[in-house]
């Protein structure tokens, strides 16, 4: 015992790494001794992040152990089941109204000889003696949903889907040959927003409190009508000019019409990190919206807002600002337009929690040579990611809370006893 410290109180084994416990406790293992090797993983990995199996496990005996249990064929994501339902109840005891959930999809890119054991993200293109060369990247690709507050603090994941590519399809040049608003939603890959829209709707049971978030990519007519039947919210940014009212217009056509309900300052930061303020011109309507031709007899037309928020002065040295949004619920004042461009502004919360996988625990750095052991690391990584990413949001919107939020009672008496 250190001269000056107090003989520690009687501590239950509850009382260590209770967090974890609690988050592992509602996983499904056939094999309790998976269970077992997953919080010893946990913690591990909880002790050294960013460090590699080796290093975390410290020995070869235990790494072994590792290896095995990620390519265990009883092993999948679905050992974030227990985080799930940690989600749930963190969400039905959060306050306010909607919740936000955030969707994005990230890739992990590993560098392999063989690309076949791992899977395609995407073919690459350099150029070489001025003329273009291909080469094939491999990889996992994820698709995350991100359940946050409104002020930002993340309550955990609530739908997550891994997936890889036997072959690089080239859509760009399927295109050409086929039209994309043909082919049913079940065979394409953006079928996954459908998924992790329904998945994370039912885990958090009380989906009119729920508001789905994403970029251009989930501009998804089939996600507009799958979040209606579902009875949930969505607000999304648009890449599509849809057609509007009796079919013989276009959304766009409707928003030149409108007129300027108010003006918006925010503050901006440039590649450089300068900071500038823009004022955005806030337009809105509540529109007619039709499908697509071709999927006309499928799915209804919906009444949905469309939000525009255009820069109103071209900025020098970045990007004009330029949002097209559209939801399902209604704006009807200039406080409404300026909420909705708040909460999607959100979603940049789910690009950290993404960074925080890659920069924190080098996710894209492993080894491992098989897909299979590669996901089950990832949605290990995943779990430990939202903690660190909940301690930073804590402490930045609640810096006056009791430390017995986040710390257990012995990480409290190891920091004030010195």
């Amino acid at each position: 015992m250190l001269a000056g410290m107090e003989t520690p109180r009687d501590i239950s084994e509850e009382d260590i790494g209770s967090w974890l416990q609690r988050e592992v406790a509602g996983c499904p293992f056939q094999d309790t001794r998976h269970g077992k090797r997953f919080r010893i993983l946990l913690g591990q990995f909880a002790e050294r992040i960013g460090g590699s199996i080796p290093f975390a496990c410290q020995d070869w005996a235990s790494t072994k152990a590792v290896y095995r249990f990620l390519s265990n064929e009883r092993v999948s994501e679905e050992i974030l089941a227990g985080h799930f339902l940690c989600t749930r109840e963190r969400f039905l005891a959060a306050s306010g109204n909607p919740v936000p959930v955030l969707h994005d999809t990230t890739e992990f890119v590993y560098r392999r000889e063989e690309s076949a054991a791992i899977g395609i993200v995407h073919k690459q293109q350099t150029r070489y003696d001025s003329r273009p060369r291909y080469h094939t990247t491999c990889g996992v690709l994820m698709h995350s949903s991100l359940v946050v507050t409104q002020e930002g603090v993340p309550l955990g994941l609530a739908a997550i889907k891994f997936w890889t590519r036997d072959k690089f399809n080239g859509a760009n040049a399927l295109k050409r040959k086929i039209n994309p608003t043909r082919v049913p939603i079940e065979q394409k890959e953006s079928y996954r927003w459908l998924e992790n829209l329904r998945q994370s709707t039912a885990l958090l049971a009380e989906p009119e409190r729920v508001l789905h978030i994403g970029d251009r990519e989930s501009d998804i007519y089939e996600l507009f009508c799958t979040a209606h039947d579902a009875g949930t919210h969505f607000l999304l940014r648009t890449c599509v000019d849809r057609l509007a009212g009796e079919g013989e217009h276009t959304i766009a056509d409707e928003m030149r019409e409108v007129r300027l309900k108010g003006l918006h300052r925010v503050e901006v930061r440039n590649k450089k990190g300068d900071v500038s303020e823009a004022f955005l011109e806030l337009r809105y309507r509540r529109i007619l919206v039709v499908p697509p031709v071709a999927k006309q007899k499928l799915y209804p037309a919906l009444t949905l807002t469309v939000l525009h928020a255009t820069e109103r002065d071209p900025p020098k040295g970045r990007d004009r600002i330029d949002w097209k949004l559209i939801t399902d619920l209604p704006i009807r004042s200039r406080r409404d337009a300026v909420e909705k461009l708040n909460w999607y502004a959100m979603r940049w919360k789910i690009e950290i929690f993404h960074k925080i996988l890659k920069s924190g625990f080098k996710a894209e750095d492993v080894r491992l040579r098989a897909a299979e052991r590669i996901v089950n690391l990832i949605a290990i990584l995943c779990l430990l990611s939202w903690r660190i990413f909940w301690m930073t949001m804590i402490q930045r919107t609640m810096p006056e809370a009791a430390p017995e939020l986040a710390l257990t009672p012995t990480e409290i008496y190891c920091l004030t006893s010195w």
